[in-house]
Order: C-alpha cells, then structure tokens, then sequence
C-alpha cells in the first residue's frame, strides 16, 4: 500500500473493503462485480477516503493493439483502459485530482489513446471526462447493460486548454517565467513529483494536486499574459539560502484567465473566487487584497519537471539574464525549448 497525500490511496484489491457501502452502486450496474473484483485481488487501484468511507475509485490497466468489445473497435499500439472510475463528488476537486492521476498516468505509460465506459445516467462523470477532452466514441454492450465509450487522443491539440491537458500548444503561444514565493509554491505545486532517480509513477507523482491553480500577485506586468499562453514556474530562494542554487525552474502552466482585483465587488467575492483553486491562507489572502492591485493568474498545472532548474544554470546554460528583475518576464522559444529540455519534460507533452 502506497498512502498519497489528501486521503488518496494506492492499495491492491485485496486491501480494499468489498463491503464498503461505496461500491453497491457498481454492483447493481454490473452482474457479477464482486467476484470480478476478487479475481483482481493482486491488481493495483486508487482510492480517496474520506472519514474512513471510500468516496472515490480508480482502476487503470493497459491493452495493446486492438479493443475489439466496443463498436467501433479502437487499434492503437497502446491504449489506456480506464476499467473503473467512481467518484462521490460533494463539490470538492476530486474529480479534477483523479483525471490528473489518469493523464500521469497515461503519459508515463506513452498511450496513444484512453477510453473509459460510462452508462448515459451517471451525466456528472460524463461532463468530467468531456471537460478534458474525452469524446464519445461507441458502445458497449446492448440493452439494458449499454455503455457509452468515450475517447481521449493523447496527441490532439484542439486550442481548448482543459480538452488538450495535459498537451502544450508550444507553436501558438508566448513563453513567460513567473516567481512565486517558497511558502506558496510548496501548496500550490507539491514536492512529490517524478523524479530522475525514480520514475515510477505510482510511488513518486503528487496524486494531491489539482489540475487548476489560482495564483495572486502584484506585479503589474502580468496583464500581459493571454489565454494559451504558456508560463514557467520559478521559485524563489529559500530563506537564509543563496538563490544561485536554492531558486530554481520547477513546474510549466498554461494561462487560462487574468483578472484584476477591481474587478470584483468585495474582498468576499474575490476570495470565494480564488479559493476554489487556491490553498493560500485566508489572511494572507486579505492581507494582498488589502494591499490592492492584485492580479489573479488562473492556470492549468500540466508539467512537474523531472529535474529541477537552479537560477545558476538558467544564467549559464540556458542564457537567462541575470540582471533583469526575476519576478516575470518574458522568454524566447529558444530559452523555453532549452528549459523544458534540460527540465527532462517528456516531449510528448510540448506540441
């Protein structure tokens, strides 16, 4: 057993509780699902508990060369089943947090396409998987136990960033480097991510985070940033540490949206705006709004770089300037290209 932040859970079946009320609904949509579920007792799932009770479920298996029990049947070289995908969703980001497990998943593993079946009744998982770009493909089975198939090319670039995540559309887009501070970036975008000398991506990727993220700052420059444009998480030096080797590249965003603090009405509106996909504490949050001129950075977060970047190497190797002001500013494909090379960001990702 594998235990991930936020309650996720990697476990095999047979550590799972069969008796959980949580899974009497799959019983009723699928004749035999206990004993299904017995003969995978050395299978790996993910699991997200919640006061002890199982509120979400996720068993991934990969197939090869042809899904023949679908209509029309899917020829890949690779291809990513999602076999079972239940989530209790009480207006959490749990769904969000699962999608992102598949995706890792799926990029780890080089699938050209992922599919899952889902009956026509469960519409909020429907909406979920659409939302990142799944398609309805085909079905499954006939009558009463008819499955819609819904499909996700891994290599389509659509120009809607939640259809196209994890993919970056590097041809159509500026590159930016955005500072955050250590205390914010630490819960924004999780130190448990792959890494050069584990590349499992059970044990090693953050299953915690969220595919938005909702970044506050004052810099007055950031308005320039538009929808598709792409931005390079830098953070900052540690405190008491030289930022030569303490500050460094971590992660890659796409922009989704910019707004400006007089853009809302009261300090509430705008934290029940930033909340949803922020963890910053409500009083820092006040304390910024206080301030005023704030700016908030909507973002996907698509890439946890293998290798992290010190500020030494951006300089050296990478060609950074190192007498520019380091809190945003603009860079060339040429320096992007060589970030996300020397970052060992998997070049499936970058289109």
């Amino acid at each position: 057993m594998k235990r991930l932040a936020n309650n996720i859970t990697h476990k095999t079946f047979n550590e799972i509780n069969l008796e959980d009320s949580f899974f009497d609904s799959l019983r009723e949509d699928y004749l035999g699902f206990d004993e299904w579920f017995k003969r995978k007792k050395d299978q790996d799932a993910f699991v997200q508990y919640q006061d002890g009770k199982i509120e979400g479920f996720l068993y991934l298996k990969i197939e090869e060369n042809l899904v023949d029990d679908i209509m029309p049947p899917i020829y890949a070289n690779k291809i990513l089943k999602i076999g079972t995908f239940k989530i209790n969703a009480h207006g959490t980001k749990m769904g969000e947090q699962f999608i992102k497990i598949i995706m890792d998943y799926a990029i780890n593993e080089d699938v050209e396409v992922c599919y899952v079946t889902i009956y026509e009744k469960h519409t909020t998982l429907i909406n979920l998987v659409q939302q990142f770009g799944f398609e309805l493909y085909g079905t499954k089975g006939i009558g009463v136990n008819k499955e819609n198939v819904y499909l996700k090319k891994m290599n389509k670039i659509t120009g809607d960033i939640n259809k196209d995540f994890p993919l970056i559309d590097y041809q159509n887009s500026k590159k930016y480097l955005l500072s955050i501070y250590p205390k914010y970036h630490s819960v924004m975008f999780p130190n448990s991510i792959l890494t050069t000398e584990n590349k499992n991506i059970i044990t090693d990727v953050s299953y915690t985070n969220s595919i938005h993220k909702i970044y506050v700052c004052s810099m007055a420059e950031v308005e320039n940033l538009k929808y598709g444009d792409i931005v390079i998480i830098y953070r900052t030096a540690e405190y008491g540490r030289s930022a030569e080797y303490s500050a460094v590249a971590t992660s890659i965003c796409v922009v989704e949206d910019i707004k400006r603090q007089d853009e809302f009405t009261s300090f509430e509106a705008f934290y029940n705006y930033v909340s949803k996909y922020n963890m910053f504490n409500k009083a820092d949050l006040q304390y910024w709004f206080d301030r005023g001129r704030c700016k908030l950075i909507k973002m996907t977060y698509n890439v946890a770089m293998k290798k992290r970047i010190v500020r030494h190497d951006l300089i050296e190797k990478i060609g950074l300037e190192r007498n520019q002001y380091w809190g945003f500013f603009e860079l060339t494909n040429e320096q992007f290209e060589k970030i996300a090379d020397k970052g060992e960001v998997n070049k499936i990702l970058i289109n």
